[in-house]
């Protein structure tokens, strides 16, 4: 055995030990990355807590044309998904994003524009590495298919799948779409009407792209041979394919029965792309060569260093057209190999114009520089992913962003924080009267409520977070906190409150104030994954400070120490008459839009 393959074997056994299916293992983040036992205390020492970075993943995007919204939300959900394992301590949790650079479709594109593909790569992969960068997306690597480290890692599994047997040379006939870069069974074909010439073609069901029927003799993987294990997976782990809705449709695809999978196109007809190790008139299939990214990231097939200890991730993060690739070829692959597989997959829907998929014949497509230049990119980040589609798709419309601005964000949080901090009352003295009182038998009932829904959201937005990774439900329960936060202080009236002398309404006025201001407090340091820089100023008014911003703190009383001088600096502006117009307009976080169409 040589020098690579004992690496390989290495990262192998290093995964199986950390698989994360493992019912006798516990995955947290930690600094710490040593083993801990459980002590021999006589108690069963059945768990070995492993603690391991999270590893969350977006789907490399196709050069073939520009960024348009759908890769931007895609980019936010998975950034979203990051920024909350970081929130919650794991500073060495990872993104992966990136750019598939090799298939028939960027070879065309390139012919068309007479420039080599890699020319057509270098430009359009430049475009998505800045629209991330323009989404604040903390990213850990942008990965290229052209990348040294990732052709090493193909031809390295592919060398495996054919060693181990599930790779073969046979003719291949089937329905081939050039769009999707894959061969169709005949169940996932039909015949329909192109509306734009009126003729009849053979068109994939799930995508709509036209196939034709193609014959050619290349290299196929045994995907049929694990119809069985598969099932057993999906059954096994529920939540393997977030929502439940494409898991079903998932199972019944594979219940129906699975075809070998042509993994490989004549050299011929695919110039562009890596070549079968010891064949050269053969061509990885694009799906192939584009899954592995996600293991290239890790180091693998060497094993070296630290980065290994990120597999398997804990969320993939797909959009609905490329389901059946990550949630069965995927999988199949892994398990071939004895890899352990991704915990979660989460699929999201498209966004559609005026309930017309976007497209660039319909000229319906939206621009994401342009959406985040002209509306901010917190308000951007907060609509897509508040209004963006998980099961179903959403419809894109810059009056649905102005909608969800004014409601969510001026009238919700933004209202809040002005309530909060403009009042003719002393936040800090709230918190220092509430606090060292420590009886909660004299707490009104209403307070009573908004403090155990403060900590509720907390937890339960955790939970739709990690457990379900679905940042769209998290961020409406944050939500919902704001306006009941709203409604609650329509009903205490606490500028009622301050105007009475009585010692029962002083009281009640700083029970009423310090939980209202509690619950904006815990709500901006959720929100945080959410929008970053908006919260990052909603927190300095409340003048939280730095190393109080984490989930720990994110509980009813878990900080006592912040909002030392809010209320004073506050009236002493009133008092200047906010004579500086920005002064005014510094404290207002969410201002008209300059644009509301």
């Amino acid at each position: 055995m040589n020098t690579a393959q004992l690496r390989a074997r290495a990262f192998f056994l290093n995964c199986r030990v950390r698989q994360w299916s493992c019912s006798n293992i516990h995955f947290a983040p930690s600094h710490n990355r040593q083993f801990r036992r459980h002590p021999e205390d006589g108690a069963p020492r059945s768990r070995i807590e492993i603690f391991r970075p999270y590893y969350v993943t977006s789907p490399i995007f196709y050069v073939n044309a520009e960024p348009h919204a759908g890769h931007l939300y895609t980019l936010i959900l998975t950034d979203v998904l990051k920024r909350w394992q970081v929130l919650k301590g794991d500073a060495q949790a990872a993104l992966l994003t990136g750019t598939d650079e090799h298939g028939m479709k960027v070879q065309k594109a390139a012919e068309k524009l007479h420039i080599p593909p890699k020319e057509l790569c270098d430009k359009n992969a430049q475009q998505f590495l800045q629209l991330a960068e323009k989404a604040n997306v903390s990213l850990d690597r942008f990965i290229r298919t052209t990348d040294a480290d990732h052709k090493v890692a193909v031809e390295h599994f592919w060398r495996e799948l054919k060693k181990r047997g599930y790779i073969y040379e046979s003719k291949h006939e089937g329905w081939y779409s050039v769009s999707d870069e894959t061969f169709y069974p005949e169940t996932q074909v039909h015949l329909i009407l192109d509306p734009a010439t009126g003729r009849k073609l053979h068109a994939s069901k799930e995508t709509g792209k036209e196939v034709e029927w193609t014959s050619e003799t290349n290299y196929h993987f045994r995907l049929s041979a694990f119809k069985d294990r598969l099932l057993e997976h999906y059954d096994q782990h529920p939540e393997f394919i977030v929502p439940t809705e494409r898991m079903n449709f998932i199972k019944k695809e594979v219940e129906a029965g699975l075809q070998d999978l042509s993994v490989s196109r004549p050299s011929s007809r695919l110039q562009w792309g890596i070549r079968v190790p010891d064949d050269d008139t053969q061509t990885i299939y694009v799906w192939l060569d584009a899954l592995i990214n996600y293991l290239t990231m890790t180091g693998y097939p060497s094993g070296e260093g630290d980065k290994h200890k990120l597999w398997p991730p804990n969320v993939q993060v797909i959009g609905k057209d490329i389901v059946r690739f990550h949630t069965i070829y995927w999988p199949a692959f892994l398990m071939a190999l004895d890899i352990p597989l991704p915990r979660c997959f989460l699929t999201h829907a498209h966004w559609t114009m005026g309930k017309a998929k976007m497209s660039k014949s319909l000229g319906n497509g939206v621009n994401p520089f342009f959406a985040i230049e002209r509306y901010g990119l917190d308000t951007i980040r907060y609509f897509m992913v508040y209004a963006g589609g998980i099961v179903n798709d959403a419809d894109y419309d810059n009056s649905f962003i102005v909608e969800n601005y004014k409601k969510g964000l001026q009238d919700g949080l933004g209202n809040l924080l002005a309530r909060i901090t403009r009042g003719n009352w002393n936040i800090a003295e709230s918190i220092k009267v509430v606090n060292e009182n420590h009886s909660e038998a004299s707490l009104w009932q209403p307070v009573e409520k908004l403090i155990k829904q403060i900590d509720w959201t907390a937890n339960t937005t955790d939970l739709r977070m990690v457990r379900y990774a679905n940042p769209r439900d998290a961020l409406h329960t944050i939500v919902h906190l704001i306006f009941e936060t709203n409604r609650f202080l329509a009903v205490a009236e606490p500028w009622k409150l301050v105007k009475l002398e009585d010692s029962e309404s002083k009281a009640r006025l700083h029970q009423v104030v310090y939980a209202a201001t509690e619950a904006a407090r815990v709500a901006c340091i959720l929100l945080q994954p959410f929008m970053p820089d908006k919260m990052q100023k909603a927190l300095d008014q409340l003048q939280v400070a730095p190393e109080r911003r984490s989930f720990e703190h994110a509980k009813y009383k878990k900080d006592i120490s912040y909002a030392a001088t809010v209320s004073q600096d506050i009236q002493a502006s009133r008092r200047r008459g906010w004579k500086r117009i920005k002064d005014a307009h510094d404290k207002v976080l969410f201002p008209p839009l300059i644009a509301e169409f």
